[in-house]
């Protein structure tokens, strides 16, 4: 209950001074992560729970599809169209040969792993994380097209890489009992059904809040509590449909503004609110977890953290966008900007509670902790400092550069 006190303190004090630090590098993801750790070696350690892990799950889940559907249902479809090319290299090319050189890191840094632990490994760590992008997202001296891309990628690549995941989970070892096996089957039902759900919520909820506002039924309070409660019915509904939740939950930011155009520039503040704060109790807990285990980490497991930050994602990046036309300043802004988080958090529990004897667990876990923790400071440290530097390379662009189109 003591670390429930602290965090809760910790949320209003932040609330206090959080235009304050919107100018500074002191990301909430940074503030939260570090107070965890502060908090597990300062005050006396929590006892063991049972259930707390399905309870950090449950929590991690929540939030990730809280901020997707906050996310995309800002995003511009007209845009979007415009630049559909550029999410369709980074989820295709980009993503594929992410997993290909993260199982390759993987390999060579950690001799023990197994060819599918180190599948594993790279899966969990491919997917970008949407909330510790915000600050790039949301930044209107960026490129639209760049932003907008950046985006949707981190919207959907989580959702990608869970098929992959149960497949490498299912050649690697036991699964716990339930779990799937089959990657045809998983394609289907995370994509397909992922998808299908997303529409079916999006689209039937953005209608009847856009019937309600028309008829002045409603209020625009309560609208937003109303759009929040979809990203929460594609979680409720991907459980027994075996769908991903995270595709859903994004594909319905993006359908309810067919009916409720709004969503995005009115009503969605309460959703993304909500959605933060269970993204910094997740990185609260990050902290404590890793103050708890520090002694597990390694030179190697520092070294894949570094590898996957940088050769990992940032090679893959500049050969989907190979033949854009994008400046080279564009493909490394975009490369870097790959930050790791809350996603790769969720698809670590989901792998912990899907294998029944996790083989790799001994190299795996620190190294994705490890990565997630770097990647916090990394790209939270150096998100501002870069948009200045960035936005001052575009501007001497021409106006008919790719990055400046649509």
């Amino acid at each position: 209950m003591t670390f429930v006190a602290v965090f809760i303190a910790l949320v209003f004090l932040y609330s206090l001074v959080s235009r304050r630090l919107e100018t500074t590098v002191f990301t909430g993801p940074i503030i939260f992560t570090t107070a965890g750790i502060f908090s597990f070696l300062i005050l006396p350690a929590p006892h063991h729970r049972e259930g707390a892990f399905s309870i950090f799950l449950a929590v991690a889940e929540a939030g990730l599809v809280l901020i997707l559907f906050a996310d995309s249902s800002r995003t511009d479809l007209r845009v979007l169209r415009s630049i559909r090319s550029l999410p369709t290299r980074l989820l295709s090319t980009g993503m594929l040969l992410t997993i290909l050189f993260g199982g390759v890191a993987a390999l060579v840094v950690f001799p023990g792993l197994s060819i599918w632990d180190a599948g594993i490994l790279s899966a969990i760590l491919a997917p970008t994380d949407a909330g510790l992008g915000q600050v790039i997202v949301n930044s209107p001296r960026l490129p639209v097209a760049v932003r907008e891309a950046l985006n949707v990628e981190a919207g959907l690549n989580d959702g990608l890489a869970v098929p992959f995941l149960l497949f490498f989970l299912a050649l690697a070892g036991p699964v716990a009992p339930g779990a799937h096996a089959s990657l045809t089957r998983f394609i289907v039902e995370q994509l397909g059904f992922g998808t299908a759900l997303g529409l079916a919520v999006g689209l039937a909820g953005g209608w009847l809040l856009g019937l309600a506002r028309r008829g002045k039924w409603s209020t625009e309070s309560l609208e937003q509590i109303g759009l929040a409660t979809l990203p929460v019915a594609c979680l409720i509904a991907s459980e027994p449909t075996g769908a991903s939740a995270f595709i859903a939950a994004f594909v319905a930011g993006l359908a309810v503004q067919v009916g409720f155009a709004d969503a995005g520039e009115h009503g969605i503040a309460f959703t993304e609110e909500l959605g933060q704060v269970l993204s910094l109790a997740v990185f609260f807990l990050l902290g404590m977890l890793a103050a708890r285990d520090y002694g597990q980490f390694s030179a190697a497991s520092a070294l894949y953290a570094l590898l996957s930050l940088t050769v990992v994602r940032m090679l893959p990046v500049a050969i989907a966008l190979a033949g854009t036309g994008l400046s080279r300043s564009t493909v490394l802004f975009m490369g870097w900007f790959g930050p790791r988080g809350l996603a790769s958090i969720v698809l670590g529990l989901v792998y912990l509670e899907h294998s029944a004897s996790p083989p790799g667990v001994a190299w795996i876990r620190p190294a994705v902790m490890l990565t997630v923790l770097v990647s916090i400071f990394a790209h939270g440290l150096t998100a501002l400092p870069w948009i200045g530097l960035y936005a001052r390379r575009v501007a001497a662009l021409g106006g008919d550069a790719p990055e400046l189109r649509g």
